[in-house]
């Protein structure tokens, strides 16, 4: 399998030196030069197999032979071996017609585990195999960070550095990540937002000098191997809801900012998963939705939200679908993205936005609805939603139709975002790993939201 750039300039690469490069250097995302077809007796087969088993027989289709598949299922083995349930990604069934599937049982209690457990080890790997420094260089909205760090804390010949939006993160989330002190870890707590910590990446990312002195690696869904890791999902979330006898008709509902966990359901959808509807939730930062919904692509006036991980304006995935929705030609997408850049707008119409309405249905979720959610699911179903997921309910009570069943995807534990679930007034206890972070110390160092000042710190620690 060979991968190429969405932009076009860069020659096709094998899956690990794709990895490697994280961001094209031509400024653009990788993609699969093919997308592998997964025929329905295949699928057929694969609902019996275990979650490491799925994984195990998709990433072969995405690796071919460039890991040994003795070592790619030791790599998938321990990945998951970390998770505290034993089937990865339960399902939990609510009602005849909603499903929520759990991504919150890895080692950081958010659903960026089940790729960056994978990855870090990949990581290592590749360090181990071709005798390369790695230096991770990523940025969180709050779940991406700690699940990078735990991935590849103390692990040899890694550093990694996590940029993430200063007092704009849950109090867990800034825990999970800044009481971590291993000398191969940096915390960078960035004044801005984290649109702000994005831009900066993706900046110093396209610096190609800079990105190949200090060995620049992606540990962001900019990274295909994230996408990869997370269609396994799709997968397994629809076999169990087929095996629990759901109707025939099967939605995803997903909690998204920055379009990298929806865009797997999309890439799993063409690998031939029948998938009925892939249902886009957005909160108040609703770019996503307002592209579905109206074609048009614009940053709004970014909002602080219930929901902090989707506090999101530019979504760094949205490019590998333009990639697809204009047909894979990528001499129409370099041409997108320098518009977006020069004018901050991108607008579809006709039949490319009747064909984005069909690829996905879109609701953008205020705050308070967000909140209102949470309770009525507590008190119904006695189950408590974290607000990400609360979205992706309420946008699947809105948008599925009777007769359908919807998956949603339950991004973070509700332990995470305390904050949010107290104003409703329910209590809940913590686990024991996140009452045990509020009696660390904190490792962190604020700095100024200037390419100029994490490239400074950047330049000290790598």
């Amino acid at each position: 399998m060979q991968y190429i750039s969405t932009r076009g300039q860069v020659s096709p690469i094998g899956f690990i030196d794709a990895v490697l490069m994280g961001l094209a250097d031509d400024g653009g995302l990788l993609v699969p030069e093919q997308i592998p077809q997964v025929a329905p007796s295949i699928l057929k087969q694969w609902q019996e197999l275990t979650y490491t088993e799925l994984a195990l027989e998709i990433f072969s289709l995405y690796i071919d032979d460039e890991i040994p598949r003795a070592d790619l299922q030791k790599l998938v083995e321990s990945s998951y071996a970390t998770f505290r349930h034993t089937e990865v990604t339960p399902l939990q069934k609510l009602s005849d017609d909603r499903y929520v599937l759990e991504l919150f049982h890895g080692p950081t209690f958010a659903f960026k585990d089940v790729a960056l457990q994978f990855l870090g080890n990949l990581y290592a790997y590749v360090s181990e195999r071709r005798n390369s420094v790695i230096h991770i260089l990523g940025a969180t909205s709050g779940d991406t960070g700690a699940s990078a760090i735990e991935g590849v804390r103390g692990k040899e010949g890694i550093r990694i550095c996590i940029l993430h939006p200063h007092e704009k993160v849950s109090k867990v989330q800034e825990l999970q990540m800044t009481t971590v002190d291993d000398a191969n870890v940096l915390n960078l707590s960035v004044k801005g937002n984290f649109d702000d910590c994005q831009r900066i990446i993706k900046d110093l990312f396209a610096d190609i000098d800079f990105k190949h002195r200090y060995h620049l690696r992606a540990i962001n869904s900019i990274n295909i191997a994230r996408i990869l890791a997370q269609t396994v999902y799709y997968f397994y979330g629809y076999f169990q809801a087929v095996k629990q006898g759901s109707p025939a008709k099967i939605n995803f509902s997903v909690p998204t900012g920055n379009f990298g966990d929806i865009f797997a359901g999309y890439l799993a959808k063409k690998m031939g998963l029948p998938i009925h509807k892939l249902i886009l939730a957005t909160n108040e930062n609703n770019i996503l939705a307002r592209f579905v919904n109206e074609g048009l692509y614009q940053p709004g006036d970014f909002k602080e939200t219930y929901s902090p991980s989707m506090d999101i304006q530019v979504a760094s995935n949205f490019e590998r679908y333009l990639y697809y929705l204009y047909g894979e030609e990528a001499g129409i997408v370099a041409s997108l993205m320098a518009q977006f850049k020069t004018d901050g707008r991108l607008t579809v119409s006709g039949d490319i936005l009747a064909q984005v309405q069909g690829d996905f249905a879109a609701y953008s979720v205020a705050n308070e609805a967000c909140l209102d959610t949470i309770s009525a699911y507590h008190q119904t179903y006695g189950y408590l939603l974290d607000p990400h997921t609360a979205c992706g309910v309420t946008a699947a009570d809105q948008l599925a139709a009777p007769g359908e069943a919807t998956i949603t995807l339950s991004t973070a534990h509700p332990a995470k975002f305390d904050e949010a679930i107290q104003l409703r007034q329910i209590k809940q206890t913590y686990p024991p790993q996140i009452q045990a972070l509020f009696a660390k110390p904190q490792f962190q160092t604020v700095v100024d939201g200037t390419n100029e000042a994490i490239q400074a710190q950047l330049e000290k620690f790598f």
